[in-house]
């Protein structure tokens, strides 16, 4: 299994931020266009990693998460529009369940699709403020998460935590204390170092996971619980070193930072925090 991106997958990850960067401040609707006509939707498991890694560090503020890894990994194809998917059992936090054209059910007699606007969701207010999530009336549901599902919310998490990290990197080499850029200064640089090495390790095991599931590989689940492990334990790191280094700045809505917090973390809570995923690791 090879771990080394090609050199179209490095020309993939540039054109994605390139893009993203271009139609950041456009209406969400033009955005999501913009994905659906390059074909991003359609991208294989690590192509498609990397591209959303590059949303989360937008904070992307589209349905393409949940329509290509909750709904497509359920129902096999793509929705008309987009689409997402219940398969937790219970449907209480289902992204974007409240804006979604199409919904895949998971139920004990197999999968059903019905139209966003036939079944009972009530969007739910999260930390996020532009993360969609609802709840879901749906009757009889069973559970079955799909592995990508969770390596989708591993690499989004993943970007978000790379922005983090850009951002209080930009902000320690500006901000001045006693003459000199509190970037200098030892304990700020092991605080810079901590949340690049665990970023670096959430990557691998995502790019890995991504890989078992393009291949098939029996080890994909456990893999794919890794994955989202390791991202849950990353933001944390992130979220505390950054929101320090940063002197709590960060999470006032004047600066940019607290969307990457919050997306960050809202990608550890959905379909289970790191400890859960630990724990599904030991069965």
């Amino acid at each position: 299994m090879e771990f080394e991106l090609d050199d179209e997958q490095r020309l993939l990850r540039r054109t994605v931020r390139e893009t993203v960067a271009k139609v950041r401040g456009r209406p969400e609707e033009r955005q999501w266009a913009t994905y659906r006509d390059l074909g991003w939707l359609e991208a294989p498991p690590l192509e498609l990693a990397l591209i959303l890694e590059e949303l989360g560090y937008a904070a992307d503020p589209t349905p393409f998460l949940a329509t290509v890894t909750w709904f497509a990994p359920l129902t096999g194809r793509l929705p008309e529009g987009s689409g997402t998917a219940v398969f937790d059992g219970v449907g209480r936090h289902v992204l974007d369940a409240d804006r979604a054209d199409e919904i895949a059910l998971l139920t004990p007699d197999g999968v059903t699709v019905v139209r966003g606007a036939d079944l009972a969701a009530v969007r739910t207010p999260v930390l996020d403020p532009q993360l969609h999530v609802a709840r879901v009336e749906a009757g009889a549901l069973a559970v079955g998460v799909p592995d990508l599902a969770l390596v989708g919310l591993a690499a989004t998490a993943v970007g978000a935590c790379r922005r983090i990290l850009d951002l209080a990197l930009g902000h320690v080499r500006r901000r001045v204390q006693f003459g000199r850029p509190i970037g200098s200064f030892q304990a700020v640089k092991h605080k810079a170092a901590d949340m690049h090495v665990a970023i670096e390790r959430a990557q691998v095991l995502t790019h890995f996971a991504a890989l078992t599931i393009a291949e098939d590989d029996p080890r994909r689940t456990r893999a794919a619980h890794m994955a989202k492990a390791a991202a849950g334990e990353c933001q944390r790191l992130v979220f505390r070193h950054g929101l320090q280094l940063f002197g709590a700045m960060g999470f006032t809505w004047e600066n940019e930072l607290q969307f990457h917090l919050k997306r960050a973390q809202a990608c550890d809570l959905l379909l289970g925090t790191a400890s859960a995923h630990r724990k599904a690791l030991l069965t």
